[in-house]
């Protein structure tokens, strides 16, 4: 049940977004950025000093994003599109339209867009007050 409220919080979030240009990429298109929508940030209860942001990410064909790593765990669903997550220490995992993948805490990655870029549903779940993503270079 409360997977499900979650879910339509996001939804109805989705329906009163408002949006802000994701910074620093490697965009091979100049002119064309990386979009961040910040859908939901609220605390989660029930677990003291966490929250959980929900976001709408739109990475255009041929960019990569800068490697970073978040205070917590990642949930990343793709909505349209294809991206490559890379992680330090694994192998890449090569999303699709309709997959999920999940970054671990603290996980340092990237992601990186082949000829059709990639729209995303991601979901955070953080220290609150934490940065939602640390750069690494």
């Amino acid at each position: 049940m409360r997977h499900l409220q979650v879910f339509a919080l996001a939804c109805l979030a989705v329906l009163l977004s408002h949006g802000s240009v994701y910074a620093d990429v490697k965009n091979k298109n100049p002119g064309q950025g990386v979009i961040l929508e910040t859908l939901l940030k609220t605390r989660l209860e029930g677990v003291a000093g966490t929250e959980v942001v929900v976001s709408r990410v739109v990475i255009p064909p041929h960019t990569s994003l800068p490697r970073h790593w978040h205070p917590g765990e990642e949930f990343a669903y793709v909505i349209e599109g294809s991206v490559t997550l890379k992680q330090a220490g694994r192998e890449d995992v090569v999303t699709g339209q309709g997959d999920v993948v999940k970054v671990p805490l603290k996980q340092v990655h990237t992601g990186v867009t082949g000829k059709e870029g990639v729209e995303l549903l991601v979901f955070r779940v953080h220290e609150q007050g934490q940065p939602e993503r640390v750069l690494v270079d």
